[in-house]
């Protein structure tokens, strides 16, 4: 599969239509395929709980967009903030098992992500409500 701008601007057209604000792409090519490999058009507002992946690290690479890649310590506090920006640069970002993080997106947003495994629901425990 070739991913081009027509795939992003037909999955941000997805994600415009969404509540959540974004839609996901698996490109996994069989059920057989353990892996997780998707796009994810994301829209400012989106909203990602702060959560982690214990059994796998992440890597994310930005394709289209602006946005944060944010980390937490283990009471929600803020500890390293991550720019993606295709145009600067700052195109990827490996993160590491069991840390805690989360998104803002500023413009219409594309990234590819990439885990070890097969797609597990995250645990109540792999997610952080943080009061406000």
């Amino acid at each position: 599969m070739l991913i081009n701008n027509q795939v992003m601007d037909e999955l941000m057209a997805q994600a415009e239509a969404s509540s959540r604000l974004r839609m996901n792409m698996d490109l996994r090519t069989t059920p057989d395929d353990q892996s997780q490999r998707m796009l994810n058009a994301l829209l400012p507002g989106t909203q990602l709980p702060i959560h982690r992946h214990t059994a796998s690290t992440e890597v994310v690479v930005i394709l289209r967009g602006r946005m944060d890649e944010i980390f937490f310590d283990e009471e929600g506090r803020e500890t390293e903030r991550f720019h993606l920006d295709p145009t600067t640069g700052n195109c990827a970002l490996n993160i590491p098992l069991g840390t805690w993080h989360s998104v803002e997106v500023f413009e219409p947003t594309v990234i590819f992500e990439s885990k070890d495994g097969a797609y597990t629901p995250l645990a109540p425990e792999d997610q952080m409500i943080i009061a406000k």
